[in-house]
């Protein structure tokens, strides 16, 4: 038989998946609390009594990718390899969340309206993570300026992607050439003070 709380998390877990969907599918504006119950196949209260809001709900939805994404770079330090490769590797994983779930990724990077600590923590998870790998390659004094020039960087390749205005036609390059150039900058001047 399955406990209170076990059907509870079960409950939750739905909720929040339906509302992962309908954000994919349309956007914020496509997640409301009655469709998100709907699509999780729960009774009408119920996102009520998981969530306050569609705003918290929400929340969760980019918390959660962003503990996604710091399992993912775990991952990435725990492969062998070159620091390079493990840079370059993350930075798309970051880009390919903008490319695939293009809601999402401008969700996880704006202002929390729900809980913005429970966002917080976890995007703080990704960026140690991040810093971790990024330490690999240019010295643990210098991880962090170089950690925010790479993730700003991967961030406005995404935006520039996102928008449009990446253009092959325009800039003759792609966001997987800028990133090979940014590696190739933050490892060649780790090795000219090296």
């Amino acid at each position: 038989m399955v406990s209170r709380s076990e059907s509870a998390a079960a409950t939750r877990r739905a909720l929040v998946d339906a509302a992962a969907g309908l954000l994919d599918a349309g956007g914020p504006e496509a997640v409301t609390l009655r469709d998100v119950g709907a699509r999780a196949g729960v009774s009408r209260g119920a996102a009520y009594r998981h969530f306050a809001d569609k705003e918290s709900l929400l929340t969760v939805v980019a918390a959660e990718k962003w503990e996604w994404l710091a399992s993912d770079l775990h991952g990435v330090r725990d492969r062998g390899g070159a620091p390079e490769d493990h840079v370059r590797t993350a930075l798309l994983s970051l880009i390919r969340v903008g490319r695939t779930q293009p809601h999402l990724y401008r969700l996880m990077f704006s202002t929390p309206r729900g809980d913005p600590d429970t966002a917080v923590r976890a995007a703080s998870l990704a960026q140690d993570e991040f810093l971790a790998i990024v330490s690999e390659l240019v010295g643990s004094d210098d991880a962090r300026r170089f950690g925010a020039l790479l993730l700003t960087s991967a961030h406005g390749i995404a935006g520039m992607e996102l928008s449009g205005h990446l253009s092959a036609d325009k800039w003759h390059t792609t966001a997987e050439e800028l990133v090979d150039t940014l590696v190739a900058a933050s490892a060649g001047s780790r090795r000219s003070r090296g």
